[in-house]
């Protein structure tokens, strides 16, 4: 089965087309309360270290720098929640939900790439809505 990650802001509604709903941010959304999040997960062991997610402050011009360091970072990180992650992917579709305004400098475009094998580029800035991302 094809695998199918796309990428949500949590403050959108749920939709049935999402499938597996997880928040892949480290700290919980303000303004969103637990019991209107819809999800199904809330994963915080593969969001930004606190460290790098305040370096990069979602400055445009660190997001190379970004992308790379936090690449680093999920190649260090517990790779059975990974590949558990993927094998949801496959078997229902996942929807990665994140809080950030800014979906061109996202960490869960990175997240998104990994998941799929993108390993080179992962997260080079294509928008959530480009059809090329899901």
């Amino acid at each position: 089965m094809l695998m199918s990650v796309v990428l949500k802001r949590i403050y959108e509604p749920a939709a049935r087309a999402d499938g597996y709903r997880v928040l892949v941010d480290r700290l919980w959304p303000r303004g969103l309360r637990k019991a209107d999040a819809a999800l199904d997960e809330w994963c915080k062991e593969v969001a930004p270290s606190t460290d790098l997610r305040r370096w990069f402050g979602h400055d445009p011009q660190r997001w190379a720098a970004f992308r790379s360091a936090y690449r680093d970072e999920l190649a260090c990180c517990d790779q059975a929640v990974l590949a558990r992650l993927r094998n949801q992917a496959e078997m229902t579709g996942l929807t990665l939900l994140f809080a950030a305004r800014d979906t061109e400098h996202c960490h869960a475009l990175v997240l998104q790439a990994v998941l799929g094998g993108d390993y080179s580029e992962a997260g080079s800035g294509r928008s959530v809505s480009d059809p090329a991302n899901g």
